[in-house]
């Protein structure tokens, strides 16, 4: 008797109903026209994902359905790194497949596509066992081989290697930057800092940190805003890696008493970044910060920040003016030149010439004069700004509001026909009138030019993947009653810790906001001269859209754990 002809893939989305017969002959003419690649042709899976018609983990579903094998949620799978790495990366990548668990006699391999039959005999000889298929997602094979990966390892061993290298030069005078020759060192130092790239780009590290102890270098990372050890080595090192920093970043390498600022561009994984380095001196050598742009991710549009409905259409209609002030307030990493960014991206037009001031520029953006500070060669805020005023802009972006020239220089030229944007550190959005009064702004400059603050933070995401139901602590519960003036509860979450996150419980962040508007009454309190009635009118016009308000918010929505979102209270909020 005939076996049963195996149902096509496109066959089963369209049982299923994820799929309609119309979709599935556009897709399969759209597949049959595509050029091939390797020879093969493109896969109908990829093309239902790619156009949007089908999610991709439904699609791997099918897949294993079709196959008769299993599908893997690489998102719940236990990942073991040490069992995982049995696989070579070079097989796991080239091959696009995991290796997940032993089975006896063989092992579970996961793979995005099973029909592969060379890829099926290279991982067996790989592993030099038989292999069992289950299918996996592409996007969530690729976020488990990044994890899986990580070049802690390697950067110990090349942080090794460059030890080795310097130990058995001869010992330099105190004053030479680096011992030996250049010619001993730099591949180990070069190998060593590309490894550490390369993994911070893997974990989204948005900072690297090298720092100097009396007896080890340690190099850490900052994910999602908290830092994480990433390795330890030989402190004899560090004046290797800071003199070749120093090097790519065009900074003086026989200065190491004053801190100094830079910035390099490196290619990694595909991905440019530019660097923005500091160095420091400590007691024990020069410590170095790095903070790591991704240029090739783009910059952000102002509905995909976060903010709350209300809050982005008032932004929007003041951005529309076409004179005014607006700042965005918050500590360090609090995100406020992303927010910046993302308003003079919606504001950059032919028919407006937008010119930035920044120490540093963060992001190149096309179309946009961008002019870097540089205060050895006396280029300050000031002077810029004044010339930057004689280019007959429409747009001005201050990268931020820090003496007193700046701000009177920012608040005339609001007054005076152009849309300022710039950035202030104070704690929420009520007291940041008050903050430019103590720097010396006249009253009605302040009353006149400032149309609108926007405060914010950022807190951390729950990880979709370990999610689980939270019940808040009795201190919890008291704060998000009164945060959310005893709204609705919804239901609490906390990731609980899984391979996806690094059990961490979290992945990525979001904004948090609140707004205050330069309304009558809010400017007839800055006329007046005490500062009580003025915080009284502010708050007022803030009513419940407070920062504490919308983090709570996301708690209740099961985005954010009640303890992050306390984390960013402000004092006068509780």
């Amino acid at each position: 008797m005939a076996k049963a002809e195996r149902p096509r893939l496109g066959e089963i989305l369209v049982q299923q109903r994820l799929l309609t017969q119309e979709a599935l002959e556009l897709a399969l003419t759209e597949q049959k026209n595509a050029p091939r690649r390797m020879g093969r042709v493109r896969r109908l899976g990829r093309v239902l994902v790619e156009k949007g018609l089908v999610l991709e983990e439904k699609v791997a579903q099918a897949l294993a359905l079709q196959l008769e094998v299993p599908y893997v949620d690489l998102k719940q799978f236990p990942i073991r790194n040490e069992f995982t790495q049995k696989l070579p990366e070079t097989v796991a990548r080239r091959y696009r497949c995991v290796l997940l668990e032993d089975l006896g006699k063989s092992y579970r391999v996961g793979m995005s596509d099973p029909t592969d039959l060379n890829a099926y005999d290279e991982v067996a000889r790989a592993l030099q066992r038989e292999i069992q298929v289950g299918v996996v997602a592409d996007s969530q094979l690729l976020a488990v081989l990044d994890r899986v990966y990580r070049r802690t390892g390697e950067i110990s061993g090349f942080a090794k290697e460059l030890g080795a290298a310097i130990g058995e030069a001869a010992p330099a005078p105190a004053t030479s930057g680096f011992t030996g020759s250049p010619g001993t060192e730099e591949a180990p130092v070069v190998k060593l800092l590309q490894s550490v790239f390369e993994d911070a780009t893997q974990v989204r590290a948005s900072d690297v940190h090298i720092e100097p102890q009396e007896r080890k270098l340690a190099i850490r990372f900052r994910i999602d805003g908290v830092l994480y050890p990433q390795t330890e080595a030989d402190v004899k090192i560090a004046a290797a890696l800071v003199q070749r920093l120093k090097l790519m970043s065009g900074l003086d390498i026989s200065e190491k008493r004053l801190p100094q600022d830079g910035r390099f561009n490196v290619k990694t994984r595909g991905t440019n970044l530019d660097v923005r380095i500091s160095t420091m001196p400590t007691q024990f050598g020069e410590s170095v910060v790095m903070r790591l742009l991704n240029q090739s991710g783009g910059v952000l549009t102002l509905d995909r920040l976060g903010m709350p409905p209300k809050i982005l259409e008032r932004v929007r209609a003041v951005l529309s003016h076409p004179s005014g002030m607006v700042l965005v307030t918050g500590p360090t990493g609090s995100g406020k030149t992303t927010t910046l960014y993302a308003a003079l991206a919606e504001l950059n037009t032919p028919a407006h010439k937008i010119i930035t001031v920044e120490d540093p520029i963060e992001y190149r953006l096309p179309g946009i004069n961008q002019v870097q500070v540089h205060d050895k060669i006396e280029l300050t805020f000031g002077r810029v700004l004044r010339s930057a005023l004689r280019q007959d802009p429409d747009i001005l972006l201050l990268g931020e509001m820090r003496d007193q020239e700046t701000v009177e220089t920012g608040l005339r030229a609001a007054m005076t026909g152009h849309m300022v944007l710039s950035t202030l550190h104070t704690n929420d959005a009520a007291t940041t009138p008050i903050r430019l009064l103590d720097m010396g702004a006249p009253r009605y400059m302040v009353a006149y030019s400032l149309q609108l603050v926007l405060a914010q933070r950022l807190v951390r995401l729950t990880c979709d993947s370990c999610a689980e139901p939270y019940e808040p602590l009795p201190g919890e519960r008291a704060w998000l009653d009164q945060a959310l003036r005893n709204g609705p509860q919804e239901r609490y979450l906390r990731g609980k810790g899984c391979p996806n996150c690094n059990n961490t419980g979290f992945l990525g962040r979001t904004g948090v906001y609140e707004m205050l508007e330069l309304t009558r009454p809010v400017i007839e309190a800055i006329h007046g001269e005490d500062p009580a009635v003025f915080m009284q009118a502010a708050i007022r016009e803030i009513g419940v859209n407070t920062l504490s308000a919308h983090a709570a918010a996301l708690a209740a929505a099961g985005r954010t754990t009640p303890q992050e979102a306390m984390r960013i209270s402000t004092p006068m909020e509780d």
